[in-house]
């Protein structure tokens, strides 16, 4: 199979879809890569690396796009690349479809295939592709959530884990997934007092129990996001349901609620933000104001550090990219269900519950 891995081009998008070590497997299973110019550049990627690892470097992104059968990506495509789109490709790569109906009506009428590394599963019905961007993000947001309390960058001047008779700042996180949890981890490391949320209570156990009573748990419904945000210097949103919109927990009247410059960072964003108020920004533009208090809505958080994240990505997807280009993407997804269910789209309909409900569409059966 032909292989197509173009330069990412949303904003201060420095992640590439496959490393060099990831490219020299796909030849050697005797597919051709072909690698757009300057596309590992950002991850610390040479184009020597990739030439040395077997791949064809190629000047013009629409060529990348127009020779290869599989395109693969780390986001989705943006307006200027709907035009590559062809019913003959095949597109692996992050989608968030069911928060973008203009994505989805693109890759509807271009009668691409587009596969989703957020839905695909395993065996036990985890997210495997979704998983390593989750645990960067979810690290990160305890981070940028501390960055941003700093006075002089627009916060309250909380100090994370507070001094000797001060107190530390009180994070919120609502959701125990794997952004969650790692979120927590981080922000439990720095010394802040954490409060964690889900509507799993045997998730909320068992993470009170690893984290040996260190946070604090509670079962999420409004009142308890309501009263909880009240005294909250950080929130960190982090719920997710696969494939479709993010529930939006936090409402308005409860961001209003929250002490002024306190902060916001709504990892959900992709999936449309869990906060009411929240919308997508830029690594060049992160944060706005609403209510007084400070969201950062990036929604390509892991671009921030992108020889991890470019890394720790390709440790997950490289085996399915390899079981497409092997078996041929009928082949492939007829012989892994969890693959499957990473099919979103293809020959102009809509082959995922969520994005179809999302939009009111047919939904292919």
């Amino acid at each position: 199979m032909i292989i197509g891995i173009p330069k990412e081009i949303k904003d201060n998008e420095y992640r590439v879809a496959a490393p060099p070590a990831g490219v020299r497997e796909l030849t050697r299973h005797g597919h051709r890569v072909l690698v757009e110019r300057g596309a590992g550049m950002g991850s610390g990627f040479a184009d020597e690396e990739y030439a040395a690892a077997g791949a064809e470097l190629l000047t013009d992104a629409a060529q990348v796009w127009g020779e290869a059968e599989m395109v693969v990506k780390v986001k989705e495509p943006l307006p200027s690349e709907y035009g590559h789109l062809r019913a003959e490709l095949i597109l692996f790569t992050y989608l968030h479809l069911a928060a973008s109906e203009p994505l989805t009506l693109a890759l509807l009428n271009s009668g691409v295939t587009g596969i989703a590394y957020e839905t695909v599963e395993d065996a036990q019905g985890r997210l495997p592709l979704l998983q390593p961007m989750s645990e960067v993000a979810g690290r990160m947001a305890t981070q940028v959530a501390a960055h941003y309390l700093q006075k002089p960058e627009g916060g309250r001047g909380i100090l994370m884990g507070g001094v000797p008779g001060v107190r530390p700042a009180h994070v919120i996180v609502i959701g125990a997934g794997t952004v969650g949890m790692h979120a927590a981890q981080v922000a439990l490391g720095m010394g802040a007092q954490v409060t964690l949320f889900d509507i799993n209570l045997e998730r909320l156990r068992y993470l009170d129990e690893v984290m040996r009573g260190r946070l604090a748990t509670q079962y999420s419904n409004q009142t308890n996001i309501a009263e909880a945000v009240t005294h909250a210097d950080a929130v960190i949103g982090a719920v997710l349901v696969p494939g479709a919109r993010a529930p939006r927990l936090v409402t308005r009247e409860m961001v209003a609620s929250m002490p002024k410059g306190s902060v916001i960072v709504d990892v959900a964003v992709d999936q449309g933000g869990c906060v009411e108020t929240t919308r997508a920004t830029t690594h060049s533009a992160p944060t706005y104001y609403e209510e007084g208090v400070l969201h950062y809505g990036v929604a390509n958080m892991p671009g921030a550090v992108p020889r991890t994240s470019s890394f720790a990505l390709s440790n997950a997807t490289l085996r399915y990219i390899l079981r497409v280009a092997d078996m041929g993407v009928s082949a492939a997804l007829a012989s892994d269900a969890g693959l499957a269910k990473g099919l979103n789209v293809a020959g102009g309909g809509i082959h995922y519950p969520a994005v179809a409900e999302a939009f009111g569409l047919p939904l292919v059966s």
